[in-house]
C-alpha cells in the first residue's frame, strides 16, 4: 500500500495537516497561556473588591481567597493610589515580570514557548488592567507550575485532537483519490496493457470516458496515438507484403531487362533511318529501367552493411563520381566543378558514399536537363573540429512543395515524372549508416543544396 500513489497520498496528507496543526498548536498555547494569567487577574480582582467591601476579613479568609485566585498578592491601583490588597508569604523571589497591557503577539508565543521549555517553578509578576474600570492597574504574584502544567494539558488536548482530524481528513482524501484519479488511471493502464497485447486489434483502442478534464485529455491524447499506431502497423504490414511482392518482380524484370539491352546494341547497329532514330530512345528506357530495378533491390534488403571504415582522399572520390556523370551529359549544357581541398582525408566507407554522391550528383543532373536550361553542379567540402560536411549544389529549378514534404521517404519523395523517389531515400539510409546526418539547406528557383554531414568521431 504505501509503494502506491493512493497510500503514499494519505501519509503525505496526514503529514502536511499535522505540519498545519503545529502552525496553529504554537500561537494557540500563547493565547491560552495569555488567558490563564487573565484569569488569575480577574480573580485577584474579585478578592480584592471583597476586602473593600469589608476591611474586617480574618487572615484564615484572607489566605482563602489568595488560594482560590491562585496568587500570592494582589496589589490594585485606584484613584491614582497603589495598595497591597491581599498578601501572603513568598516562597521564592520574583524570577520575572510580565506586562499584558498592550503585549503583542511575537513576545507572547516566545515567553509560553519559554515556558513551555523550563520545567523549574518560579514566582513571576503579572501586570493588567482590571476588569470594567475598577482601577487603573492590577498586579500579582504567583507560581509558574500550575501555569505550566495547564499548559502542557492543553497543548496534549490540541496535539490529539489534531492527530484525529489528520487522520480523519486524510483517509477521506484517500478514498477520494482512489475513486477519482487512482481507479481511472488504473482503467487507462489497463486498456494500454490490452492494446500492447494486440497492437493491430482496433477493438483494443482506448474509447475516453473520464470527467476528470486532465484524465480525459490524457484518454483522448492516448486514444489518437493508438489510432495512429494501428493505421501504421496496418500499413507497414502491407508495404512490407507489397515490398517482397516488389523485390521478386524487380529481379525477374531486371534479368528480363538485361537482356533486351543486348538486344539492343544489335539494334544500333541498323542501317535504317527509323531505328537509329529510335534506338538511342529504347537503350534510355530501358537503361533507366534497369536502373529502376536495381534502386528496388538495394532498398528492399533488410539492411545496408555496416560501412567498412577507412581513410580515403575525397577528392579522388569525387572525380570519379564527377567523371562517371560528365559522360551522361554528353552535348548539354551542363558543367560539374569541384572544391574540395587537396588531401582531405575523410573516414568512411569509399563504396557506400560513391553511391550517396552519385545519387545527389544524379538527381541534379537530371533536375537541370528536364529544366531544358543550361546549368551548373558543384560539389564543395570542408571539414570543423567534429565533422566532415559535403555540400552538393546546382542550379536547377529547385524541389517542389510536395516532393519537400517527404524527401527522404522511399517511394513518396519523387521529384522527376516517373521518378521512384529511392535515390535520396538510399542516401540517406547511407549517410545514416555513418553516424551522419543528409540534410536540404536550401531549395528555390535558384537552385537546391543538399549537405552531408560525417561525424569525425566513432560511431555509436
Amino acid at each position: 500500500m504505501l509503494n502506491s500513489l493512493s497510500g503514499r497520498f494519505l501519509i503525505l496528507t496526514t503529514i502536511f495537516v499535522m505540519l498545519a496543526e503545529v502552525m496553529i498548536f504554537v500561537p494557540s498555547v500563547a493565547r491560552f497561556r495569555e488567558d490563564y494569567l487573565t484569569t488569575r487577574l480577574e480573580r485577584a480582582q474579585i478578592a480584592s473588591l471583597a476586602l473593600l467591601a469589608d476591611d474586617m476579613l480574618t487572615e484564615e479568609l484572607e489566605a482563602e481567597l489568595l488560594k482560590n485566585a491562585g496568587v500570592f498578592n494582589v496589589a490594585l491601583r485606584r484613584d491614582e493610589v497603589s495598595e497591597l490588597m491581599l498578601s501572603s508569604p513568598m516562597p521564592a523571589e520574583i524570577t520575572k515580570s510580565f506586562d499584558l497591557r498592550g503585549a503583542r503577539p511575537m513576545p507572547l508565543i516566545r515567553d509560553a514557548m519559554m515556558r513551555l521549555a523550563n520545567p523549574d517553578p518560579q514566582v513571576i509578576r503579572v501586570i493588567g488592567n482590571p476588569s470594567l474600570d475598577a482601577g487603573q492597574q492590577i498586579e500579582i504574584t504567583m507560581d509558574t507550575e500550575d501555569l505550566r502544567n495547564s499548559m502542557i494539558d492543553y497543548g496534549l488536548n490540541i496535539l490529539w485532537l489534531s492527530a484525529v482530524i489528520s487522520v480523519f481528513t486524510a483517509f477521506l482524501l484517500f478514498l477520494s483519490v482512489r475513486v477519482l484519479l487512482v481507479r481511472p488511471i488504473k482503467g487507462v493502464v489497463g486498456h494500454m496493457q490490452a492494446y500492447s497485447a494486440a497492437p493491430e486489434d482496433a477493438r483494443q483502442i482506448i474509447e475516453p470516458s473520464a470527467s476528470v478534464r486532465e484524465l480525459r485529455e490524457a484518454e483522448e491524447a492516448l486514444h489518437s496515438l493508438q489510432t495512429q499506431l494501428t493505421s501504421a502497423l496496418k500499413q507497414k504490414d502491407r508495404l512490407a507484403q507489397l515490398g517482397g511482392a516488389v523485390a521478386r518482380v524487380s529481379h525477374d524484370l531486371r534479368n528480363i531487362l538485361t537482356a533486351a539491352q543486348l538486344f539492343t546494341d544489335r539494334i544500333e547497329m541498323s542501317e535504317d533511318p527509323t531505328v537509329k532514330r529510335m534506338a538511342p530512345k529504347l537503350v534510355n528506357s530501358i537503361t533507366r529501367a534497369v536502373s529502376l530495378c536495381e534502386n528496388t533491390l538495394a532498398f528492399g534488403r533488410a539492411e545496408e552493411p555496416a560501412p567498412a571504415l577507412i581513410h580515403f582522399d575525397l577528392a579522388s572520390l569525387a572525380s570519379e563520381v564527377i567523371e562517371a556523370e560528365r559522360l551522361a551529359i554528353g552535348e548539354y549544357d551542363l558543367s560539374i566543378s569541384e572544391d574540395i581541398p587537396a588531401g582531405m582525408m575523410v573516414r568512411g566507407d569509399p563504396e557506400q558514399l560513391y553511391r550517396a554522391l552519385g545519387n545527389l550528383i544524379r538527381n541534379a543532373r537530371q533536375a537541370i536537363v528536364a529544366s531544358s536550361q543550361p546549368g551548373e553542379i558543384g560539389v564543395q567540402a570542408l571539414s570543423t573540429d567534429t565533422d566532415w560536411i559535403i555540400h552538393v549544389t546546382d542550379t536547377g529549378p529547385g524541389l517542389p512543395p510536395k516532393a519537400k514534404e517527404h524527401l527522404f521517404q522511399a517511394f513518396q519523395g519523387g521529384v522527376r515524372k516517373g521518378g521512384s523517389g529511392l535515390g535520396l531515400a538510399i542516401v540517406f539510409e547511407l549517410v545514416r549508416g555513418h553516424g551522419g546526418e543528409l540534410t536540404l539547406d536550401r531549395s528555390d528557383e535558384t537552385g537546391t543544396v543538399f549537405t552531408i554531414r560525417l561525424p569525425m568521431g566513432k560511431l555509436m
